[in-house]
């Protein structure tokens, strides 16, 4: 099987890499030159972790064109507020057959995304899935140099819609066995881990980043008790906007034991409990995708859904109006929308209908 993987980034070569380790004949793509250019000249790419060893992948390129042709699954691993662009990049050479992956999709990916087709008039029979998150915690060191700190024992994956899902396991099922097929992309949306633990996390540590430059350990050190309780009530206001459309949420503690095998009493033991957050600093600056990805493309969504359908959100509001203030931007204006996403006005039925039959 062919692989492209679009976005080279901590997680992008991380995925490359290990896809390569497995025996695929991988392509990877990179908007910039600047962070590709080794593995252009090399083809290689070496793993740290988990996982060690160097490993060639069939090419490297900038040329998007090039990197997707042939290719039977596509996996865009870039940051959420990214997908709209890398859908309208792509669109015009998608082929008959595809499967086009967000890793992940965040709130709302995979009906962005098929938007964008839609509006372009994209008429290839392609499939659009979602992961509910990355399947690695990874880091980059340096260009062809990442450090897979933990595989999580399984990732919940769903096409839109739902009735491709038996099509996408058969193809997932030896190329990402971690990838575990869930209902419908309700679930993978609304089961959005990162929004519960990365905007908050990075906020209430602001004036610890700024003057340390990140130097401690972003989820042991920066989640303490209290800060711990701030993401259980942004976990529980997220499971009240899922209970919505009648789909079981999973849970952030959970969470973490599906993911991790970790397990504890409350949110902070169970995170403290994960050595696979070990040695994961927190970023250089507030500048990050943490607030520039999982406020507009995470919390606004869920936000937005709930303002709908009358589910209150006072805590992920708040989140959203202080990241706003220390960044200078309108979140509200930017993020993923119910309207923005086509669905304003629409039952909670007609939405379930688009996400199990199709657009």
């Amino acid at each position: 099987m062919k692989v492209a993987v679009l976005g080279a980034g901590n997680g992008g070569q991380a995925l490359a890499g290990y896809l390569a380790m497995k025996g695929y004949d991988v392509a990877l793509f990179n908007r910039s030159y600047r962070r590709i250019a080794p593995i252009i000249a090399t083809r290689k790419i070496r793993l740290e972790g988990e996982i060690v060893g160097t490993y060639r992948v069939s090419f490297a390129t900038t040329n998007v064109e090039e990197a997707i042709r042939d290719r039977k699954v596509i996996m865009v691993v870039v940051p959420a507020f990214a997908h709209k662009d890398v859908a309208r990049k792509i669109a015009p050479f998608l082929e008959d057959g595809q499967i086009v992956i967000l890793n992940p999709g965040r709130t709302g990916g995979a009906i962005e995304v098929l938007n964008v087709f839609k509006t372009m008039g994209i008429k290839k029979d392609v499939i659009v899935a979602e992961t509910q998150t990355f399947v690695f915690a990874s880091r980059m060191s340096n260009p062809g140099v990442v450090r897979i700190f933990r595989i999580k024992n399984a990732v919940p994956v769903s096409a839109l819609p739902a009735k491709r899902n038996e099509e996408l396991r058969e193809v997932l099922s030896d190329l990402m066995p971690e990838f575990e097929i869930a209902p419908n992309v309700i679930y993978t949306s609304f089961n959005n881990i990162g929004a519960v633990f990365h905007p908050a996390v990075l906020l209430l540590n602001a004036a610890r980043i700024e003057s340390t430059a990140g130097k401690f350990e972003f989820y042991l050190e920066g989640i303490t008790p209290s800060v711990a309780r701030v993401l259980e009530k942004v976990d529980s206001e997220r499971c009240e906007v899922m209970s919505i459309f009648g789909v079981e949420p999973l849970t952030a503690l959970e969470w973490l034991n599906y993911a991790y095998d970790v397990v504890g009493d409350n949110l902070y033991e169970a995170i403290h409990s994960n050595s696979g957050y070990q040695g994961i600093y927190a970023p250089p600056s507030i500048v990050n995708r943490y607030i520039l990805e999982d406020i507009p493309m995470s919390l606004v969504p869920i936000s937005s859904f709930g303002k709908e359908f009358g589910v209150g959100t006072p805590t992920i509001d708040a989140i959203i109006h202080v990241a706003g203030v220390m960044l200078g931007k309108d979140f509200w204006k930017t993020g993923r929308t119910i309207e923005t996403l086509g669905l304003k006005g629409m039952s909670v039925e007609e939405i379930l209908k688009i996400v199990e039959e199709g657009m």
